[in-house]
This record gives C-alpha cells, structure tokens and sequence, in this order.
C-alpha cells in the first residue's frame, strides 16, 4: 500500500489491494497470500463494472450453487437416524449410501472448497497462518477420516466403530462446512461492496461528459479530454464537469456535496465554481482551472480511497493476537484429539476427530481481521459525506482522544476576510453613511490595500454607483487620493489626513479610539478638506463558532487560540468568544514550537487552522486539521480537511472518530468474546456435565455468523448522526 503523507493527491497503487495486510497489493483480482481475504478493488480506478470486479462473487456463487445441491442429499442421509421413522438399521449400514456420500461430497470439497485449500497452502508458504488454514485443515481432515474409515475399516479397531461394527463418517460435517464456508465468504463480499459505496457515490457525482464552447458552436466531450483554459457551458439542472470560473451567465450552485450546506449559492462572473456541483436554473459559461486528478472532487476521492486502505494502530494489536491465536488453536485442537482419544466414551477415535475438526473450524480469525477494516472504511466513508476527509486511520485515533485543540484565529474562528462593520458619522455631518462608503469605494476601487476590497464589497452590497475618479494618488501604507463628482476626496490613516493639512480630525478620532483600541481597523473619510467620516474594518466572527466552542467543551476540549494578528485583537476575539488561553503575535515557527510545547504526555494536541503559515504546526500536532476553506499546503499537511471550513466540522470529526472507535472495540470484544467461548465447548469442555457437544457443522455455522455480524455491527457506522 502507498502512504503519501504529504500529498493531497496520492499516487494510486495497484488495482487491487488487501485491506488488511499492509503492502499487498496486485493488477489483479484473487485472495492476499497473507492473510487468505479476497482482494478489495481500489475505488480510484473508478467503478466496478461487471467483469473482473465481480469475477470473486460469481464464482463463489458458483460454487455455493452446486456445492449446496450436492450437499444435500448426504446430509439428509446422515441425519436420517434422528427422524424416528427413517431410523432403519439397514440405512446407517447400507453400502450404497454410504458410496453416494462419498461421490457426492467428494467434489463439494475438492472443488467447491478448493479457493479455501489454495489460501491455505499460500498462508504456509508465507509463514502466516490464517482462517483459511484452520478450515483447510478441519474440512481436511473430516474429508481424510472419512474416506480411510469407507475405503480401509479394517484399519481401525472393531472397537472404535458403532454398535452396527461401521466406523462413521464425516462426509456430511466436510459437505457442510465448506457449503457454510462459501456462504459466509459470499455475504462479506457483498457487504464490503456495500462498505466502498461511499465512494461508489463520491465517484458518482463526476459528470461523465462536459460541453464545450468553440467557434463552432458547442460540442460535447468526454470528461478527461478537458484542458485548462477551454469554456465549458453548463445548462439548467447539469453538474459543473470541473473547477473553474464562471466567465459568462449567472446561476444558484447546489454546493451541498462540498459544504453539507443546502442553501444554493450565488454564482455571477468571477465566481469559482467546483467539478461535480449541481447548477440550478441559470446557465453559466466556465472557464476550466483545475481538470482530472486536480479537481478537489478528485482529491476527496483519492483522500478517501487512500485513508480506506490504510491501517489503525489498534489494527496491530488484532494482528499480534492472530499471529499467535492460530498456532495456539492447532495446539488446543491436538490436545483435544489426544484426550479424547485417552478418556473419551467408546468409539473415542469419532469423537477425537469430531471434536478436534470442531475446534478448528470454530476457531477461525476471519472476525477477529475484520474488525478493524470493516468500521474504519464504513467510518471514513460516513465522514466524507459529512464534509470530514480523513486521510489516514491513525488521524482516527487520535481524533477519539483528542483532549487539547489549539485554533488559529483567521479564518478558523473568524470568517478570515475583512468586512466593513460600522461608518462613524459626527452629528453635524453633511454626508449619509452611504455616501460616505460611495465617496470611499470610488477611490479604493484602484487601491491594492487589503481593506480596500471590504469597502468596495460593501458598497457593492449595498448597490451603490460608484463614479469615475480622476488624479487617483497612492500614498503606499497611509492612504490615498483622488478627484470624484468634482470633489478632493482622501481616504486613510488619521495621520495621512494631518499630514494633508486637513484639521479639526480630533471629534472623529475620539469616536474612532475605542473601536482602534479593540484591534479593528479605522480608515478616515475627508470630502474638499472637511473631515466626515470613518470606516471599521474588522474580521467578523464565523456565525457557527460560538456554538461550535461550547460543544468543544461538553466534549471535555480544552481549546487554546493561537494567532499572528495583534495582542488586541486576539483579546478582544478571546473575550467575546469566552476562550480563555490565547496566544497573539506568533510567527509559524512560534506556533510550531508551542504545539510542541503543549504535547505533554497523556494530552492528544489537535491544531485547527487553513494558512499557510499553520502548515508548521498542523504538521507538528498529533492531529492537524485543515479547513477546506484554506490554502492547498494547509490540506496537504493536515490529516484531517473540512470541507465547510468552520469549527462544526471539528465537532462532528470528533464525534465520528469517537463513533468509529467504540465501533471497532465493540468488533474486537465481539470476535474475542465469540472465539474465547466457543472453543473450549467445542472441544468438548461440557460434555462430562451436560452431555454438550458441537458438531464441525454447527462449528462452521457459527464461524459464518460471528464474520458477518461483525461487518453490520461495522455498517451502523453509516447512519452515524452528529449530536
């Protein structure tokens, strides 16, 4: 398996890969040599259609089909002593059927349950043992037996055989087992299919064709022949086939697949538009950015494909357990033989072979294996339809014992654009808030000051006309100034305007004083010389964050605010937000290194943050987690992106990881709990009290049971809902 820790887009392995063994992986279909599971199919390659995808299930289909017919009629033969009215002497003894028994069951375990006798041999020839080893062996060894004691009775003593002097046979116990086998292999096929339909959907939301724009009128295309830069036209009701800007029209976007938001949004020229959204009822002309594997419909996909495949910690500890659980059953299945050999009830060979093929079988792993896999790929793909990519299966862990979060300011508990909040006017003054925003926004239209596009948006918002400017002047770092409507107007620091000579600034600035000494921004107004007003510019507070801390809390995180901007700011956002430690003036380096410093043990640091300058210490952090809303090398670092980019998503991420992580204790205890009790009844612990023994059917049976029961304790995980 490929681990690309730091690339959004990871380079896809082989097609087929095992999700339990680490590194195995194939261009083709078949069973992992390690471990005996059926290869999954990389969802990165697309969907599965028909052909070899399916190849593992018609044949095991197949199989099933005629080794079910087959098995049949020996079982009712074998059975037919414990239906009064069939118990004739005759039948238990009657050659005829027992040659039937033989023929029939002879090619259910030869053939049927020949895909288990290959994994076998392959799980010896890698020196690890596996459930296909314990089946191979019990159905073996029952099949063996039988067939020594139908073919050569004479071999055995005459008192190990029943009162009729017959020795009896297994061939219904093999038939059946592998016939259970086969079933139980077939239902966790089809689940783990229904395991990767998270992605199956992801896949889905790719519109298969685009429409583009030449001279020629429009033409469809396939998808991946777009290029960078071609005009795609997207009709009513159409997904958008890739990430671009809008160049012409004007619509609403379903964006719900990115953000979990079902309110459409508003796409005019300039908007960016993402691949795989759904536009309503306007049409749009987009001008290609990102085509292919760029896409971030792409970089979801290859994210989630990527963490599906990869392995929780707790994942090793299943793995110790197994690697020394089936060594220990083939020890517990020979004591089993020999004591019953030595003490068992006469004829103790049938009941040391029962019993040992019993415990075999009962024994198998395949629930213990799945546990992990099965809740972490359901869980991934649940998190991914929330807006929670997670990239790896440790990001899981750690996001279950997450305990301390540290948050970067803008952008992550600030909406992390500056917006106009308030226009001071004195009481005397002969200009209208809007006048004063129309006066400004004339100016700062030409103007590269990152304030200036919060003024000119709120004009815009506001629908003002702005009017022509002549002689615009840039003073950089202190203001500008230009002629609008006939009138000398000059935008900018309170000191700009003295150093213009304009006075009586004094009333306007003790106006605007408490708000700068808040950290908010103040930008100065004068219209031919006379002051009139002051603009304050701040980075408002995510509606969604309040909310968001108070659940951080309830889930016992204590939540720390690190941020570059001003010790003021930081105080005033850390009052009105109830945080309690903040950190105000860090350079990415500081942030990094106190990220270490918080890292004391028994404390699992998560970092929350979408700049650049976070990319350090996400990386640094046990769990970094990026906002979707942020820049690319902040993705790349973090093992965990939201989608919506707000602290919800951390809420739910934490929730998910908690889900997923009871979920997969509930398998382990499940597979454990099931193994540690059903091998000492199988190898016959009650009988000497009870008279309870199990027959390798039942044992195979319930080996069945326990696999798929672990796999829909794992398929809860789907309709996981936030609190």
């Amino acid at each position: 398996m490929h681990h690309a820790e730091n690339s959004v887009t990871p380079p896809i392995g082989a097609e087929y890969y095992c999700p339990m063994c680490p590194g195995v992986e194939s261009d083709k279909p078949g069973a992992c040599p390690k471990c005996g599971m059926a290869l999954e199919r990389n969802s990165t390659f697309g969907p599965v259609e028909g052909g070899e995808g399916n190849m593992e299930m018609k044949q095991m289909t197949l199989r099933l089909k005629w080794g079910a017919l087959l098995t049949l009629p020996v079982f009712v033969t074998a059975m037919a002593h414990l239906a009064p009215a069939w118990s004739h002497p005759a039948l238990a003894v009657d050659g005829t059927i027992r040659a039937m028994q033989f023929l029939f069951t002879t090619p259910v375990v030869i053939w049927a349950g020949w895909p288990f006798f290959v994994r076998a041999w392959q799980s010896l020839r890698h020196r690890s043992m596996n459930m296909f080893t314990l089946i191979s062996l019990g159905v073996g060894s029952a099949y063996i037996f039988s067939v020594a004691a139908m073919l050569a009775p004479n071999w055995f003593p005459k008192s190990l055989g029943d009162r009729h002097g017959q020795m009896p046979l297994y061939f219904e116990s093999a038939s059946v087992i592998v016939v259970l086998v086969l079933l139980g292999q077939i239902l966790e096929l089809r689940a783990r299919a229904r395991t990767g339909s998270a992605l199956q959907e992801l896949l889905g939301l790719q519109p298969k064709k685009a429409r583009v724009v030449t001279l020629d009128g429009d033409q469809d295309i396939a998808l991946g022949s777009v290029k960078v830069g071609q005009l795609l036209r997207v009709r009513p009701g159409e997904k958008i086939p890739v990430d671009g800007v809008v160049t012409g029209g004007f619509s609403h976007v379903d964006e719900s697949m990115l953000t979990g938001e079902p309110n459409p949004v508003e796409k005019a020229i300039g908007a960016k538009v993402t691949g795989g959204t759904l536009n309503q009822l306007g049409s749009l002309v987009v001008r290609a950015e990102r085509v292919g594997a760029d896409t971030i419909l792409s970089q979801i996909i290859q994210l989630v494909g990527q963490a599906q495949r990869s392995r929780a910690p707790i994942q090793a500890l299943a793995d110790k357990i197994a690697a020394w659980f089936v060594p220990l059953v083939l020890v517990v299945a020979v004591i089993t033989f020999v004591l019953w050999m030595w003490l068992g009830p006469s004829p103790s060979l049938t009941y040391a072979v029962a019993n040992a093929v019993a415990v075999l079988i009962i024994a198998c792993p395949c629930a213990l294996g799945l546990a992990t896999p099965m809740s972490v790929m359901v869980g991934i793909g649940r998190g991914a339809k929330m807006g929670v990519l997670i990239r790896n299966a440790e990001a899981i862990e750690k996001l279950a014992m997450l305990n301390v979060l540290a948050v970067d300011k803008t952008g992550t508990l600030t909406l992390g654009k500056p917006s106009v909040t308030e226009v001071l006017l004195l009481p005397q003054s002969m200009l209208s808030v809007d006048e004063v925003l129309r006066f400004a926004a004339a100016l700062e239209r030409y103007s590269e000051h990152p304030l200036a596009s919060a003024i000119v948006h709120e004009a815009e918002m506001k629908k003002l006309n702005l009017p022509d400017v002549l002689n615009f002047q840039a003073t950089p770092a202190s203001g500008i100034s230009g002629a609008v409507d006939g009138k000398t107007v000059l935008v900018g620091k309170a000191e700009y305007l003295r150093n213009q000579g304009i006075k009586d600034n004094l009333a306007l600035e003790e106006l605007a004083a408490p708000h700068q000494s808040e950290g908010k921004s103040t930008v100065f107004l004068s219209v031919d010389r006379e002051m009139m007003g002051v603009i304050v510019v701040t980075d408002p507070i995510k509606p969604t964050t309040p909310d968001a801390l108070a659940q951080l809390q309830t889930l016992g995180i204590s939540v720390v605010m690190l941020t570059g901007d001003s010790e003021l700011t930081a105080k005033r956002i850390a009052r009105t937000l109830g945080i309690e430690s903040y950190h105000a003036g860090l350079t990415p380096q500081e942030k990094c290194s106190y990220i270490r410093s918080l890292k004391q043990p028994g404390s699992v640091v998560g970092m929350a943050g979408d700049g650049i300058n976070d990319a350090p210490a996400l990386a640094e952090a046990d769990v970094g987690i990026a906002m979707g809303t942020g820049t690319d090398v902040a993705m790349e670092t973090a093992p965990v992106t939201l989608v919506r980019g707000d602290l919800v998503g951390i809420v739910h991420a934490i929730q998910l990881g908690r889900a997923m992580m009871r979920n997969i204790r509930q398998n382990l205890l499940f597979a454990f709990l099931y193994n540690a009790l059903s091998i000492p009844i199988a190898a016959g612990v009650l009988y000497p009290w009870f008279g309870v023994l199990l027959s390798p059917m039942i044992a195979g049976a319930a080996m069945s049971v326990s696999s798929v029961s672990v796999i829909a304790n794992a398929l809860r995980l789907r309709n996981f809902q936030t609190r």
